[in-house]
């Protein structure tokens, strides 16, 4: 748990076969139809369409170590613009987030899935038909490789997603990322 003068982090994990994983908290035909609406869909490198067989990429591993970040604001009531000091809370510990989970995925040398869309360049190069150039860096997101961030918060780490209403932050949020691998543990 880590506690800001703004703000409390506490930290939720799982460890589940990544078999038993994909049977029971991916539907990747729903979760593509979101991915296809989103602005960030064939213009950033760590968004779908993938150069690569996502099912293959995962069946690759066995282990799947769930990691999240429960982000409660304790002055909610001093909160002028939600939507910007979400994001920024969001940011804080979203860097904090995928610094561990590069640590993670080095030390059981497996593949790390951040928590949402890559926040690595302010632009992707995608979109100008060029490499990556922090690959080492940018991660896909689990929710881009068709899992069910809701239903993997609620069942496995009893975190319901919360969102924003009329303009209001919501009581927390809520980052979601991981580390497939096949370390003995």
């Amino acid at each position: 748990m880590k506690i800001n003068e703004d703000y409390l982090a506490e930290e939720f994990s799982v460890i589940i076969p990544v078999a038993d994983f994909m049977a029971q908290y991916r539907d990747a035909e729903k979760f593509m139809g979101f991915c296809q609406q989103c602005r960030r869909y064939d213009t950033c490198w760590a968004c779908p369409p993938f150069s690569f067989n996502v099912d293959h990429y995962l069946d690759q591993y066995q282990t799947a170590f769930i990691l999240a970040s429960k982000i409660t604001p304790l002055h909610p009531q001093e909160i002028t613009d939600p939507i910007t000091y979400g994001a920024e809370l969001m940011k804080t510990e979203r860097l904090s987030m995928d610094a561990r989970l590069l640590k993670l995925e080095k030390q059981y040398q497996g593949r790390a899935f951040f928590a949402g869309f890559c926040i690595v360049c302010p632009s992707c190069t995608r979109i100008e038909g060029k490499p990556c150039p922090y690959p080492e860096l940018a991660r896909p997101s689990l929710e881009s490789c068709g899992f069910d961030i809701g239903k993997t918060t609620s069942q496995l780490l009893n975190i319901e997603l919360k969102w924003s209403e009329n303009g209001k932050m919501p009581e927390y949020l809520t980052l979601v990322g991981g580390v497939f691998h096949n370390a003995i543990q």
